[in-house]
């Protein structure tokens, strides 16, 4: 077994393709991008990097990226201001209230034989409130506005940082022993609603930061398998892979800041799935930590069939059932080679026939994504890669009347997606309010779920009063042999709404029903986590969801793991 070898060896076995990281605190500490208080390196109240954001200069009416982390570092965009004025009719800036005061914060409830037991497990934790804020939440519009302009009526009580395994199991037996509430806490990127604590929860709540499990165990060049902690954020992990000469190709817009464990326990899915998969693709073993005890396989074979499959019940949990501690993917020897593309379409519909035939044909770039015209605006493009493949595509992108766009294109669209939540933190300053939501759906259902759902919110629009037209843009981003993945996105105006959380709520809610009436899946890979649980009988049936909580009821029947998602 790999866990046993590596109990009694460091470093390259001779004779055998088995790395194991040198795993000294010390040394792996220097490696880890974001420190255990992560809000001196990340926004309080918004998307990223504290040194990192879209300002908008009043003197000079230019919009500017701040910040050397990016290839946008100190560019100028003189058009962005005037396409936000043009199409939401701003006049002037907007301002958040200043970072909410610890004494605003509600105060902890606290079990005391609970932590006399937790301070004999010698693991790392604190009540300092800014700590039980940074994870009391994640990033959908509503909490982050929130965090800018209200206040949150329940948080964390405690954080703990668990350093390995062994750390976690301990822990959960003790939240069970004295019927305390645990929620995993990752990369906080949740889109769901997912992080939020249940308003309504009256016993002590921990959150448990799984950020200082980050390292990679072993790496099997022979199996082209790695074993990691569940706690590694995405950037850490593929850059220290390349270290090896690989790469798990998950690239999901959240990379940065998203953890392995958070890309497993939502059923993840990057953008470049056409070559390396979605997360259960890649995911050959897993471990967890649940109230009964550890649920892992016996074993790490390419497949086995042994029944229903238990990865099935821990990918997509969203922390309802456990904590994800372990996980060993299939890694893939880094590409020779990074080619850019983009084309130009007279219209959406002529696109979608172009990404359709794309996939029919077996071409398999390794991103491929189509934007409306709105997208266009901002840079978006497609994405391509290798010589051979880019030759094809070219011939069918000149079959269906597309225009090359050129390299650069592609590539500014491929950087875009990694900062396009930077802009919305920039809107939220105007007053402009808004979101992403993402759907899965066959091929033939493609163009009218995209034409009802935008007709479906502006009908549903006129009864709030808005000032302007909601915004919404989709794009094609996943393809697959029967379908595709929709990404839209949703801005309004909130000036003058006494709620525009309700408003944009609402609003998002009737969109839900017009995909689901369209044939549309209730998420492809945000998960479902509160705001799309009214949804999930509709999504599985009355018995699917009856199997879901017969699961949750062995395995947790104290209901510690209480962060009251999916059912």
């Amino acid at each position: 077994m790999a866990a046993e070898r590596l109990s009694v060896i460091k470093g390259h076995i001779k004779g055998s393709n088995v790395f194991v990281e040198n795993s000294i605190n010390n040394e792996h500490k220097q490696s880890h991008k974001v420190p255990q208080r992560r809000q001196d390196v990340v926004k309080w109240n918004g998307w990223g990097y504290k040194d990192s954001k879209f300002l908008y200069d009043s003197d000079k009416d230019v919009i500017h990226f701040i910040g050397a982390r990016y290839p946008l570092a100190n560019k100028k965009f003189p058009f962005f201001k005037t396409w936000i004025k043009t199409t939401f009719g701003i006049t002037d800036d907007y301002h958040c209230k200043p970072k909410i005061k610890t004494e605003d914060l509600p105060a902890p409830v606290v079990n005391k034989d609970f932590l006399r037991d937790i301070k004999n497990l010698k693991v790392f934790y604190t009540d300092d409130p800014q700590e039980r804020l940074f994870r009391s939440h994640g990033h959908t519009m509503r909490e982050i506005l929130l965090l800018r302009e209200g206040n949150f009526k329940r948080i964390p009580d405690l954080v703990v940082w668990p350093t390995s395994h062994d750390d976690v199991v301990e822990i959960v037996k003790t939240v069970n022993k004295h019927n305390v509430v645990i929620i995993p806490f990752g990369g906080g990127t949740s889109v769901s609603g997912a992080l939020e604590c249940p308003e309504d929860e009256k016993r002590m709540i921990v959150s448990l930061d799984t950020t200082e499990m980050n390292k990679i165990l072993w790496v099997d060049k022979k199996n082209h398998t790695a074993h990691i902690e569940a706690g590694i954020l995405g950037k850490d992990l593929e850059s220290k892979l390349a270290e090896y000469g690989f790469c798990t190709g998950h690239e999901p817009d959240s990379s940065e800041f998203s953890t392995l464990g958070g890309w497993v326990a939502t059923r993840a899915s990057g953008m470049k799935r056409n070559i390396y998969g979605n997360i259960e693709d890649m995911l050959v073993h897993v471990r967890m930590v649940t109230p009964q005890g550890v649920v892992e396989k016996n074993c790490q074979v390419p497949r086995i069939s042994s029944g229903p499959d238990v990865h099935h019940f821990i990918l997509g949990s969203e922390g309802t059932l456990g904590v994800i501690t372990e996980v060993t993917l299939r890694i893939c020897p880094l590409p020779e080679c990074k080619r850019y593309g983009s084309f130009v379409f007279s219209d959406f519909e002529t696109g979608v026939a172009f990404m359709r035939e794309v996939t029919k044909q077996g071409l398999k770039p390794a991103s491929i994504r189509l934007m409306d015209n709105e997208q266009l605006m901002f840079g978006k493009s497609f994405l391509f890669e290798v010589q051979l493949l880019e030759n094809k595509l070219l011939a069918l992108g000149n079959r269906f009347g597309g225009v090359y766009g050129g390299e650069e294109n592609g590539k500014r669209g491929y950087l875009l997606t990694y900062v396009i939540a930077y802009i919305r933190d920039l809107l939220f300053d105007f007053g402009v309010f808004g979101e992403s939501f993402e759907t899965s759906v066959p091929w033939d259902r493609v163009l009218d779920l995209c034409k009802n759902v935008k007709d479906r919110i502006l009908k549903e629009a006129e009864a709030y009063g808005l000032q302007r037209e909601p915004i919404i843009s989709y794009r094609v981003t996943q393809t697959y042999d029967v379908g595709a993945c929709i990404y839209f996105y949703m801005t309004i105006y909130g000036r003058g709404l006494p709620d525009p959380i309700h408003v944009y709520e609402k609003l998002e809610a009737v969109a839900r029903d017009e995909i689901l009436a369209c044939g549309g899946s209730v998420s492809h890979h945000h998960g479902i986590g509160k705001i799309r649980k009214r949804w999930l009988k509709q999504s599985v049936s009355d018995v699917g969801l009856g199997m879901m909580r017969a699961v949750k009821e062995y395995v947790d029947p104290n209901n510690v793991f209480g962060n009251s998602n999916l059912i």
